[in-house]
C-alpha cells in the first residue's frame, strides 16, 4: 500500500476500511487465508475460546512451552498498552516492522476483499509465526468461536475455558446458545478440552455431531501458582491437560510443566502494585462472571476498598455492580475514550442511593482522588480492558 509506512498509519487505515468494527463470518478471511496458506499453516495450533480466562490459560500454556526446547507463540486480544502485545514469540513481542511486513503481504493478496481490523491482525499473526518457524501457536478467539476469524485455521487442539453470559447481541442470551457458538472451534477427531465445571449441554451435543474428542477438567491444579484466584487453578489444570494432550508431538516433562505453571504471569488479572502505601489492584473483569471472581478474591481480605470503574455500554452493568458492591465502600466512575463507552449519567444511575458513586473527569483525576483519600487503603481498578489500559499508562 503506497503511503502506509508506520504501524499507526496501517491501523488507522484498517479501522476505516470495513464499515463494522465487529462483523462475524469466515467468508472474507477464508478467501485471503487460502491465498496466503494454500496448504494451511506450517505449525501446530491451539485455539482457545471461552467467556473468561482465555488470556490466563494461554499465558499458562505459553509458560510451560517456554521451559522446553519448543518455540511457542501466542496471538491474543485486545492489547492493554501496545498493539504489538497481540503477537508474542518466545516471550518477545513482534516489532512494528514485522507487523507492517505482514500487513503488506496481506494487502498484496487481498484484492477487493474487505477485512476488519481483527481479521487483519489474525492473518498478520499467522504470517509472522510462519516466518519465525514457530513450533506451536496459541490463538485466542476474539468473539464466540464458530464465526470468529481465528476459526479459519483447522486447529490441532481446541480449548474452551468456560461459558458465561457476555456479548449477548452476537452470541445469544443463554449459556446453551453461547456454548454452541464457542464449540464451533471443535474439529473431527481432534481433542477439545473444557474447564467449565458446569458445562452447557450444547458442548457435548456439538462434539457428538462433528466427532470431536471432548474431555473436561476433573479437578483444579493444586501446585504453586503466581496467578491469584481459585479460577486460576482451574485455568492451570486446563493448561496442563492441553500440554498433556499434545505430548506425542511436544514432549514436556513434569518439571517443565510445574515450573511453567508456577512462573506464568499476565497483566491485568488481579495485578497488584503498591502506591503511596495503598494496594492498587488492576483487573480486566468486564462481565458478571469475571466480576464475581474478582469479588471472591477481595472478600478473602475484608478491608475498606475504593473502586475506579467504567464499562462498555453493551455489558450488563447493573449485574456487574451488584456482584461486587458488598466489597466496595466508594466508587469513582471514569469516562472511556471509545465509541462503545457508557454515558456517564447512565452509569451513575446504575448505583443505588446507599452507594457512594461520583463521576470523575478523567482517569488521572480519579487516580489522584483515590490516592489522596484516607478511608480506603485498597483501590481496585476494573470493568474493561480500556479501564486497566488507561490506568496502567498513568501509573506504569
Amino acid at each position: 500500500m503506497g503511503g502506509l509506512k508506520t504501524l499507526e498509519q496501517w491501523l488507522a487505515w484498517q479501522e476505516s476500511l470495513h464499515s463494522q468494527e465487529i462483523d462475524l463470518g469466515l467468508e472474507r478471511i477464508q478467501s485471503v487465508y487460502s491465498r496466503l496458506f494454500p496448504e494451511g499453516v506450517p505449525f501446530t495450533t491451539i485455539t482457545v475460546a471461552g467467556t473468561n480466562g482465555k488470556g490466563s490459560t494461554i499465558a499458562l500454556i505459553e509458560s510451560i512451552y517456554q521451559q522446553s526446547i519448543f518455540t511457542v507463540a501466542k496471538f491474543t486480544s485486545p492489547h492493554i498498552l501496545s498493539y504489538n502485545e497481540r503477537f508474542v514469540m518466545n516471550g518477545i513481542q513482534a516489532t512494528d516492522d514485522q507487523i507492517c511486513t505482514a500487513f503488506e503481504a496481506i494487502e498484496q493478496v487481498r484484492n477487493n476483499t474487505s477485512l476488519t481490523y481483527f481479521e487483519f491482525s489474525t492473518l498478520a499473526a499467522l504470517l509472522i509465526f510462519a516466518e519465525q518457524k514457530i513450533d506451536v501457536a496459541i490463538l485466542e478467539v476474539g468473539l464466540g468461536g464458530r464465526l470468529d476469524s481465528t476459526n479459519v485455521v483447522d486447529t490441532d487442539m481446541a480449548v474452551i475455558t468456560n461459558i458465561a453470559i457476555d456479548h449477548v447481541d452476537y452470541l445469544g442470551a443463554t449459556r446453551e446458545l453461547i456454548g454452541h457458538e464457542k464449540s464451533g472451534i471443535m474439529r473431527a477427531n481432534i481433542p477439545c478440552i473444557c474447564g467449565d465445571t458446569n458445562p452447557p449441554e450444547s458442548l457435548a451435543k456439538h462434539a457428538n455431531t462433528v466427532g470431536a474428542l471432548l474431555e473436561f477438567v476433573q479437578q483444579p491444579y493444586a501446585g504453586e501458582l503466581l496467578l491469584t484466584g481459585d479460577h486460576q487453578r482451574q485455568n492451570a489444570a486446563l493448561a496442563a491437560l492441553c500440554v498433556h494432550k499434545l505430548q506425542a508431538k511436544f514432549s514436556i516433562d513434569n518439571q517443565a510443566l510445574s515450573q511453567g505453571l508456577k512462573s506464568a504471569q499476565i497483566e491485568g488479572r488481579f495485578q497488584t502494585q503498591t502506591i503511596n502505601n495503598k494496594l492498587v489492584i488492576f483487573d480486566v473483569a468486564h462481565n458478571e462472571a469475571a466480576v464475581q471472581a474478582l469479588a471472591r478474591e477481595l472478600a478473602k481480605d475484608q478491608q475498606p476498598t475504593l473502586a475506579i470503574f467504567a464499562a462498555l455500554k453493551d455489558k450488563n452493568i447493573a449485574h456487574m455492580i451488584n456482584a461486587i458492591s458488598p466489597q466496595i465502600e466508594q466508587w469513582l466512575l471514569v469516562p472511556l475514550e471509545v465509541h462503545r463507552a457508557t454515558d456517564m449519567n447512565f452509569l451513575l444511575n446504575q448505583f443505588s442511593l446507599k452507594e457512594t458513586a461520583r463521576a470523575c473527569s478523567s482517569m488521572s483525576a480519579a487516580i489522584e482522588r483515590a490516592l489522596q483519600q484516607h478511608s480506603c487503603q485498597r483501590i481496585v481498578i476494573f470493568g474493561s480492558f480500556h479501564v486497566v489500559s488507561a490506568a496502567l499508562k498513568i501509573l506504569k
